[in-house]
């Protein structure tokens, strides 16, 4: 009963959602989104000081693994991320910014996870911007793995590009881990 409520709940926002959606399908000057400008090609490169361990854990997990899956994958778990990012792969490095997110354990086999985060900007020319970037990330492949920038906010909207992420260190004991960023993004 429950679910059928939550299905008609999400089948009515839905229709309200696209049916008011062909009221805003105004065409509008890209000039007033400066959008006239040319786009620039940046190139960022910091730190991702994730802390599982107490007492200033960056990372907690929302929801837990299905119980049929709560294996070393974890497959289903949720966490919430407020990670510092750092200029030095040290955690003691000065922080420039965030990464505000989630993650999900989304292999029932290995440790692959869907990472949907906002890396935000405390410093210089860029505070209070943000860069959306989304995509898998398979933790403990060889290669540098990838995700896609997919939008922003502030400097980068419209923003589009990939990060390279190498892991750095990690503690098998703490499980505290430092991931080297080199996020390449288009913006006006």
């Amino acid at each position: 009963m429950i679910a059928q409520k939550n299905l008609i709940t999400l089948f009515l926002f839905l229709i309200i959602f696209t049916s008011s959606a062909t009221f805003l399908d105004n065409s509008i000057e890209p000039r007033s989104l400066n959008l006239h400008k040319e786009q620039t090609l940046s190139h960022f490169r910091f730190y991702w000081q994730e802390k599982f361990s107490e007492p200033k854990a960056t990372s907690i997990e929302i929801v837990s693994p299905v119980p049929k899956y709560n294996n070393t994958a974890k497959f289903g778990s949720i966490r919430a991320i407020d990670i510092a990012l750092t200029i030095g792969p040290n955690v003691s490095s000065k922080v420039v910014g965030r990464a505000q997110g989630v993650y999900v354990s989304a292999s029932e086999t290995e440790i692959d996870l869907l990472m949907i985060q906002n890396i935000v900007f405390y410093e210089g020319r860029y505070h209070g911007s943000s860069i959306t970037a989304m995509g898998r990330n398979p933790i403990f492949s060889k290669v540098v793995r990838e995700l896609d920038v997919v939008g922003g906010s502030g400097h980068f909207r419209f923003a589009k590009g990939y990060a390279e992420l190498r892991t750095i260190s990690s503690d098998p004991k703490t499980l505290d881990t430092a991931v080297q960023y080199d996020v390449y993004v288009y913006h006006h």
